[in-house]
């Protein structure tokens, strides 16, 4: 039987409750293709325990930030947490970060400082910035219009339309889908448009584990091996073969994350003597 094609899930929770137990996620994972996952932080707390989790696990990478809607309960000491973090060599991007109006956990202006502080540490770490955004496209655009030079980053979980994609795509960013290209509503399909239009050389996928599960399993706990079923769903509508659409997927976060063949930031330093995701 012949191997599924190598894949990144460029978004996961990897420290949610409902991965657990880790070992077997990764494993399932594993057999579906994934051959890297980037385990993404929310909170200093979280940043903290995924940074553990990819210490431990080789194929995963971190992304260390503080999420918007959880800005507002951040600590007096969770920034200078983060910043701690930053360094570590399983750190490969900055975030998630960016800006939500469909909640209203933190105060919008509190959410675009956080966002600020977060662009210029990607900044000046030579970072890619991983960008939450819900109902806020035109905020986003904005802020990202006023940085010097394009943003390297992505912008996950993609929901907007075709003008904004372009607007991120100008910006520098690269764009990601995850698990609701494959819903079935029909109010989505102006989503799986703008998903056949971006270009192949900035396109991603993603899981956003343990969240947007695709369908047939919507509404159930999402994982890294479903990213598969995203991907077949991304080729579909592009009508391009499966091999490749993940070929250039891979490649895409591997560039843009500094990924090695074993899906290891390049400059992660020594090896990791616990079991691989390959």
């Amino acid at each position: 039987m012949s191997r599924p094609p190598a894949l990144i899930d460029s978004h996961a929770h990897l420290d949610a409750p409902a991965l657990a137990p880790l070992s077997e996620t990764l494993d399932r994972a594993a057999a579906a293709g994934v051959t890297a996952i980037i385990a993404v932080g929310t909170t200093a707390e979280d940043s903290r325990r995924v940074v553990g989790i990819a210490r431990r696990w080789a194929g995963v990478s971190a992304a260390v930030g503080i999420h918007p809607n959880e800005a507002a309960a951040a600590g007096p000491d969770d920034w200078g947490r983060l910043l701690g973090l930053v360094e570590e060599p399983e750190v490969v991007a900055i975030g998630e970060t960016g800006l939500d109006r469909y909640r209203d956990h933190t105060p919008f202006p509190t959410q675009q400082d956080f966002f600020d502080r977060h662009l210029a540490l990607a900044r000046d770490l030579a970072l890619p910035v991983v960008i939450h955004c819900r109902d806020s496209q035109a905020d986003i655009i904005a802020q990202l219009e006023r940085q010097v030079g394009p943003t390297r980053g992505v912008l996950h979980s993609f929901t907007g339309t075709w003008d904004h994609a372009q607007a991120f795509l100008a910006l520098g960013l690269h764009v990601s889908f995850a698990g609701m290209i494959t819903f079935t509503n029909k109010n989505l399909d102006a989503l799986r448009d703008v998903a056949t239009r971006v270009p192949l050389d900035r396109l991603l996928v993603e899981t956003d584990s343990p969240y947007l599960s695709p369908h047939p399993f919507r509404g159930k706990p999402n994982e890294p091996a479903r990213v598969a079923l995203t991907a077949a769903r991304l080729a579909e509508l592009r009508g391009i073969t499966l091999d490749e659409l993940a070929r250039a997927t891979t490649e895409n976060a591997r560039k843009l994350f500094g990924l090695d063949g074993n899906g290891r930031g390049d400059h992660h330093k020594g090896t990791k003597d616990t079991k691989e995701i390959q």
